[in-house]
């Protein structure tokens, strides 16, 4: 597990990707830090990870990143660490439109 808090190249990605899952990376996003923790079994210990670094929960969205794939299909908005029926979030996806596209600057900002 690590924090990407410069930038990501993608053939690292794709390495973290070949030793895990085969073709996804799992991310935990947080948004106002705008930082990026990867490459982990589960979403919860990258969530986990930023809550030690000084992130807040409110502010941690989970990712699947597809290395091999490109523009929409390259991020994918599920997570169970997304379900938070308090701040409006019912789903494992990301509901709020603004958040999702901080979501998506954010990786393409720290992934390239």
């Amino acid at each position: 597990m690590k924090i990407v808090d410069k930038i990501l190249a993608v053939d690292e990605l794709k390495k973290m990707a070949a030793a895990a899952f085969g073709n996804m990376v799992k991310a935990a996003v947080d948004v106002d830090r705008e930082l990026i923790a990867v490459d982990a079994e589960l979403h919860s210990d990258l969530e986990a990870l930023l809550l030690e670094d000084g992130s807040k929960q409110k502010n941690i969205w989970g990712i699947n990143l597809y290395p091999d794939m490109h523009g929409e299909e390259f991020i994918e908005l599920d997570s169970l660490i997304n379900i938070r029926p308090s701040h409006g979030n019912r789903s494992r996806g990301v509901e709020n439109e603004e958040m999702r596209k901080k979501i998506i600057s954010i990786v393409s900002k720290r992934i390239g």
